[in-house]
């Protein structure tokens, strides 16, 4: 009889697990899944996927304003979001339904119910069975923060529940300024919403380099975003389907919706940590690990948002795939969290690998800064009001690019192709000998030939 039930069991089916899960279960790993909810987990259910679904509709208003400065002359048109809200959550079900299939195609098998840890090798199912493991990997992602607790907390909505309401809003306030916030602001504005956000900071994206905080917030506020900015909301009230929502600095704004983006926080209550011994990270509240992605009981593993280390799902599989790698492959692979390329799909969009110019001048004595801000072709003739912002910041000793910013359309899409030359480790004079593709925008990161900032640290006397 064997040892152990299985010899790995995953909890949570998102996408650091399934991957995890797959990996293992071809190395010949007898692997089960347990999911509580749906497969597929933050991104595919209720995160990057159907965001980026409500984006992309979201464009299309703009795009028939632009039109017309293309000759095209287009009548009456009318939007629907139970529509759109109908239409994603087919394509979320498909999803959710392929990742599924392809957990079961690899052998692994998948337990629809909550998996808690009663010792290092022991989970108890909510069916009440037990199964035992030779490892255990925590998948379990995380959930989105509301903050600090205000008077009316119980009339806002979190991103989650934006996935699914019933009717457009008219107004909406949001608070935060990161990804989320920012996010679905440009949706909601792009469907017709009015929309005001509020976030506590000086200026939004706080940790993106300044060049891009600023640019992003001007464009935001040129398409009719309001931003509040040094405060935060103090007490929601609701008056019937209205809301009233007041600020900590005095005024308070009607809307329909009230939403709080201000983060998101790990998965770690109520799975049995304690009894098995798993430490959690005191300085950020993920569970804590090691570069192997291994907890502080040796058979049990984290991976993900779980962990709290970078919330992306690419990451997640990342080192789902290197932790199957390693204990099943016998292969040690360890994953690399320098120079990860992240995007927020904002509008306008934001596209960034390396390290901002702030971060640069902390590590590096000599920094050069290329820098444009320009109109793009499409607005010659659609006579919007926008700008593009490329940024290189280059390490002026050895001519390294250490990063790259991008705010404009298909920003992510240029940043994908970008990240691989910053993970190359490509100079500036390999940009400068790469022929210009035009016309673009994106040429531009090859054509900049003159720093628009030069910046030498003085040595400490």
């Amino acid at each position: 009889m064997a040892e152990f039930d299985v010899d790995l069991f995953v909890i949570g089916g998102g996408s650091g697990g399934v991957r995890a899960a797959r990996i293992a279960a071809n190395y010949g790993a007898k692997v089960m899944v347990a999911e509580e909810y749906r497969m597929g987990g933050t991104c595919v259910i209720r995160g990057c996927v159907p965001k980026k679904l409500f984006v992309i509709g979201s464009h299309v208003h703009q795009e028939i304003e632009d039109a017309a400065g293309f000759g095209w002359s287009i009548g009456q048109v009318s939007f629907d979001w139970a529509t759109l809200v109908a239409n994603k959550d087919k394509e979320i079900a498909r999803l959710e339904g392929a990742y599924t299939s392809n957990v079961e195609k690899s052998g692994a098998r998948i337990v629809k119910t909550r998996a808690v840890l009663e010792d290092a090798h022991t989970l108890r199912l909510a069916t009440g069975e037990k199964v035992t493991a030779k490892y255990i990997l925590i998948a379990t992602g995380g959930a989105p923060n509301h903050g600090p607790h205000v008077p009316g907390i119980e009339h806002v909505i979190s991103s989650n529940e934006a996935f699914h309401l019933k009717e457009l809003p008219k107004r909406i306030v949001i608070q935060g300024g990161g990804y989320i916030a920012l996010e679905f602001a440009g949706i909601f504005a792009g469907y017709g919403s009015d929309v005001t956000v509020v976030y506590r900071g000086d200026n939004i994206l706080r940790g993106f380099d300044e060049d891009v905080r600023k640019h992003v917030r001007a464009e935001m506020e040129k398409r009719g975003i309001t931003i509040i900015t040094g405060c935060t909301v103090a007490k929601v009230d609701k008056h019937g389907k209205d809301f009233t929502t007041h600020l900590s600095s005095g005024s308070s704004i009607a809307s329909d919706q009230v939403m709080f983006a201000v983060g998101r926080h790990p998965n770690v209550k109520g799975l049995g940590l304690e009894a098995a011994g798993v430490a959690i990270n005191p300085a950020n509240g993920g569970i804590q690990v090691d570069g192997w992605s291994k907890t502080s009981v040796d058979n049990i593993y984290a991976v993900g948002d779980v962990t709290h280390r970078t919330n992306l799902t690419p990451v997640a599989i990342r080192e789902g795939h290197a932790f199957a790698d390693t204990v099943f492959g016998k292969r040690p692979v360890q994953v690399d969290h320098a120079t990860i390329p992240t995007a927020v799909f904002s509008q306008p969009e934001v596209g960034t690998v390396g390290l901002t110019e702030e971060e640069a001048r902390a590590q590096f004595s000599h920094v050069d800064i290329y820098k444009t801000d320009f109109r793009p072709i499409k607005a010659t003739m659609s006579g919007r009001d926008t700008r593009v912002l490329m940024k290189l910041v280059v390490d002026g000793s050895s001519d390294r690019v250490l990063g790259c910013h991008i705010v404009g359309d298909c920003a992510a899409e240029i940043t994908q192709a970008v990240a691989i030359a910053v993970k190359m480790r490509a100079t500036k004079a390999d940009f400068d000998a790469t022929v210009a593709l035009h016309p673009t925008a994106s040429e531009e990161l090859v054509t900049m030939r003159t720093p628009t900032a030069r910046h030498v640290r003085q040595a400490a006397e």
